[in-house]
């Protein structure tokens, strides 16, 4: 092969060799793209369920509480309140009672109310449905609960806000209904960049090996994820759980 056939083989081979670089590299780059167009959108799609999912959990949480209220709580007032007014027939000073007893029950059915319609439930800020939840802790005496706000409250989109509450709810419910706890304390901390929520009880704590209790730790690990927050639950045996969660601010 003389010197002539080699520049021309040369000439040939590397064009055709940019070439196939180029294939190769537009097919590496398409392939990465799909991959990451899928992954936005089966992020996307998930963001979307757990958002449904917990509107549709906080709307069930909320008319398990209204049940419960209207007949254990309202329902003991008005029959209470039905026989102070028998009594009263005979004993008239006793309309007085009569009278705290149906105004309690007028009161009740008022916090109720906030509760009852849903486009006002939408409308809530992290800070009134927490409040929310801590008043009536308080007023059915379940545990003795407190919430603490520092620094200026800043608003948060809405569906993270959903998203955040359905967080604590759970943690709410599970204290309630499991832990055995005396207290339950709330802290909001607000800063220029972030929200940090604590909420802690004094209660038996779990094991986290526990399969119910891992169950709802892994829905409220997955739901802070979805809102790029960073989500900490610490329990130990006889001592209490505490939840730390950082959500931070979009840029």
């Amino acid at each position: 092969m003389d010197e002539k056939e080699v520049i021309i083989i040369t000439a040939i081979a590397i064009p055709l060799s940019l070439v196939i670089i180029v294939i190769v590299l537009f097919s590496v780059f398409a392939r990465r793209k799909n991959r990451l167009l899928q992954e936005q959108k089966d992020t996307k799609e998930a963001y979307e369920r757990e958002l449904a999912e917990s509107q549709i959990e906080i709307r069930e949480e909320t008319l398990r509480n209204i049940s419960w209220e209207l007949h254990d709580n309202i329902g003991q007032l008005m029959t209470l309140a039905k026989i102070q007014a028998q009594m009263a027939l005979e004993k008239p000073e006793m309309i007085v009672e009569v009278s705290q007893t149906i105004g309690t029950g007028i009161d009740e059915l008022r916090a109720l109310s906030k509760l009852i319609n849903p486009e006002a439930l939408k409308s809530l800020s992290l800070k009134e449905a927490i409040t929310l939840e801590i008043e009536r802790f308080n007023r059915l005496k379940f545990i003795k609960a407190q919430l603490t706000i520092n620094g200026n409250v800043l608003p948060i989109e809405t569906n993270t806000q959903i998203i955040l509450f359905r967080i604590l709810q759970e943690f709410f419910s599970n204290t309630i209904k499991h832990s055995k706890a005396s207290s339950l304390n709330v802290v909001l901390n607000y800063s220029e960049n972030e929200l940090e929520i604590a909420a802690e009880d004094d209660g038996v704590g779990f094991d986290k090996n526990d399969n119910f209790m891992g169950i709802g730790l892994k829905n409220m690990t997955t739901r802070a994820k979805l809102i790029h927050s960073i989500l900490k639950i610490d329990s130990v045996k006889n001592e209490g759980t505490a939840l730390h969660l950082k959500y931070k601010f979009p840029q």
